[in-house]
């Protein structure tokens, strides 16, 4: 008890530096954890793929199509369940700053292989009659306020003219993880247009979306439909839907690893600002721990006392952070976020990083303060003056 008494009052007895020590590892740390959120939601879509999901692509690249006749001759193959087309359609509604990813779609096929999204009866039907109807995910509704029924007129880019769609449908996501914020039309909407002004570009397809029976067999699907269009044309490459989102991760990956290196640097900054600081307390109660050596305390309980010193303050901060982390995390997405992200939410595991980080720097901080405090003379110590 009088250990833990010592402990606190001395930690607390230059009550400016303490403050200032533990708001500079709070800083650091709510820094740490919202930067590793932001690392984890440019993941979100790839955490979100399924086993069952295969995507084949021009093998050139997504530039180019593929014909949309390869869709039977995919069905054919041995394991694969569900082929449906999926094109990237770029239109831009309102202004650039209001982008979100619409893409054209084979309806009943494409959403019988996503079960994580979730349609109400009525408005399922309703987007099934309507050839220019549109789903729109519960996030991107949200997001932009749009509501069932509404005109929703974008305009194109890859596909130029002005094109006119109806909401019909807000489909929800079965879980936390699994992100809303596209919108989905009738292929067959996109490609009788394209027949009228481009026939050269209609019956062709971005990508084809493919679910097989069997996620163990995934490899062995993939190359036997590689195979089937060996030498030809177009000959494609199937991966994995992971596999495939994490292509466009990749793309900026430079940059992800640059804010994550960042994450780390921000820890080793306070751990150098809180070892200065255990440095200093250290040196001015020299003979205080030198007089306690005197009263027969041995220099492992001098020690104990510095390290648990160290280790209260990190502590201290640490909770701190870890309660603010998550408020913050909100505030930032809320601000800031909602155009970027999709999904913003603090891992638990980032939770378990800062406390770690938080022991580490209070093991740190303290490791040459307590040797050097352990191991000075009782005569010299009380000669100090600090």
């Amino acid at each position: 008890m009088f250990f833990l008494k010592l402990v606190f009052r001395n930690a607390f007895r230059a009550r400016l530096r303490s403050a200032l020590t533990v708001l500079g590892l709070v800083i650091a740390l709510v820094a740490f954890g919202l930067l590793q959120t932001v690392v984890n939601s440019w993941y979100a879509g790839v955490d979100m793929a399924s086993g069952t999901r295969l995507v084949t692509r021009n093998s050139i690249s997504l530039v180019f199509s593929l014909p949309g006749y390869y869709r039977d001759r995919i069905r054919s193959i041995e394991g694969v369940k569900t082929v449906a087309v999926s094109n990237w359609f770029g239109g831009i509604w309102r202004d650039e700053r209001s982008f979100f990813a619409q893409f054209a779609v084979d309806v009943p096929n494409f959403f019988a292989m996503y079960p994580e999204f979730r349609f109400k009866p009525n408005e399922w039907a309703d987007l099934l009659r309507d050839r220019q109807g549109a789903a729109i995910g519960r996030q991107l509704a949200d997001l932009y306020g749009f509501k069932v029924g509404d005109r929703l007129p974008i305009r194109g880019t890859i596909y130029t003219g002005n094109w006119e769609f109806t909401v019909r449908a807000i489909y929800d996501a079965r879980d936390e993880g699994t992100i809303t914020r596209q919108m989905y039309f009738h292929y067959d909407y996109l490609n009788e247009w394209l027949k009228q002004k481009l026939p050269r570009a209609a019956d062709r397809a971005g990508v084809f979306v493919v679910e097989i029976s069997d996620a163990s067999r995934a490899a062995e699907v993939a190359r036997a439909i590689d195979n089937e269009f060996a030498n030809s044309l177009a000959e494609t490459l199937t991966e994995t839907e992971k596999a495939f989102q994490l292509s466009f991760v990749a793309m900026i990956e430079t940059i992800i690893q640059a804010i994550r290196g960042v994450s780390f640097i921000v820890i080793l900054i306070i751990l150098a600002v809180a070892a200065n600081t255990m440095a200093m307390t250290a040196r001015e109660r020299t003979s205080e721990y030198a007089t306690l050596k005197a009263l027969g305390f041995g220099p492992p309980y001098v020690a104990r006392l510095v390290l648990a010193e160290s280790l209260v303050l990190g502590a201290i901060g640490g909770l701190l952070a870890i309660l603010l982390t998550g408020p913050v995390a909100h505030g930032f997405f809320e601000s800031f976020g909602k155009q970027i992200f999709a999904v913003f939410e603090v891992a638990p595991i980032t939770y378990l990083w800062q406390a770690l980080a938080a022991l580490v720097v209070g093991l740190l901080a303290a490791l040459v303060p307590m040797i050097r405090s352990a191991n000075i003379g009782i005569v010299d110590g009380l000669r100090h003056v600090g």
